[in-house]
């Protein structure tokens, strides 16, 4: 049996995973390699989490997500105004089927956007699309896409993607065309996908920041209606490592 054949032929056939386990099976003595239904067991469990692997690092390279901030380094504590058992849940991605929206606001500095990153690379390992946009680039993105003919692809992608995430709401002034994109945007997603959003700005005060009474009230109703509502506290975070 020509071995470096059959992996060859397991690259060629793109089951890297495979490949990889069945050179280390090979390499070993005989007497310690395992009899074939073991094998295949093995064999197929490699594959799978190699493409588990190879999807979540995609998801993470087109998600664009701001900081690379992982779950069990955020600082949950009932002083912060985020418990333990609320990250849990949050992690396990529910929040996401349900198409529940969380919006999270505090200080600057207190882990708005490293919360928002770390609930997005644990969507992205979970096999949910994600993608994030600071305000500036959402609204960068939106004015190329305007200009470049693109805009309805744009608004498609953003509304097939199972978690969005947008951070810094409210630190500049939105024009009317952004505040009617910003609700046909949450009018696709809505019971079809999670929103995350950050602002320094209180819930209550992103109506007068809207300062557009009738699509404000559209705009709350989607986002506020199936939301978590988590409002960090404490001092700032930027000088410790973890947040």
């Amino acid at each position: 049996m020509n071995t470096q054949s059959t992996i060859d032929q397991l690259q060629e056939l793109k089951l890297h995973g495979m490949a990889k386990l069945y050179q280390a099976v090979v390499e070993q003595p005989v007497h310690q390699q395992p009899e074939i239904h073991t094998l295949l067991a093995m064999l197929t469990d490699a594959e799978t989490q190699f493409r588990l692997q190879q999807r979540t690092h995609l998801y993470l390279r087109l998600s664009k997500l701001r900081y690379h901030a992982l779950p069990e380094q955020v600082q949950a504590t009932p002083v912060r105004g985020l418990t333990k058992e609320q990250l849990l849940q949050f992690c396990d991605g529910m929040f996401i089927e349900k198409s529940e929206n969380i919006l999270i606001t505090g200080a600057t500095g207190c882990g708005k956007s490293y919360l928002a990153c770390a609930l997005g690379r644990q969507a992205c390992t979970l096999g949910y699309r994600t993608l994030y946009f600071s305000m500036n680039r959402f609204i960068e993105a939106l004015a190329t896409a305007r200009l470049d003919g693109s805009y309805i692809k744009w608004l498609n992608q953003i509304a097939r993607t199972p978690l969005l995430i947008i951070d810094d709401f409210g630190l500049q002034p939105l024009e009317h065309n952004m505040k009617l994109t910003l609700l046909q945007i949450l009018e696709d997603r809505y019971g079809k996908g999670a929103t995350i959003i950050t602002s320094q700005l209180p819930v209550k005060s992103w109506y007068e920041y809207l300062n557009e009474p009738t699509l404000a009230d559209a705009i709350m109703d989607r986002l506020a209606a199936h939301a978590h509502k988590i409002d960090l506290k404490g001092e700032s975070l930027r000088k410790n490592k973890n947040h």
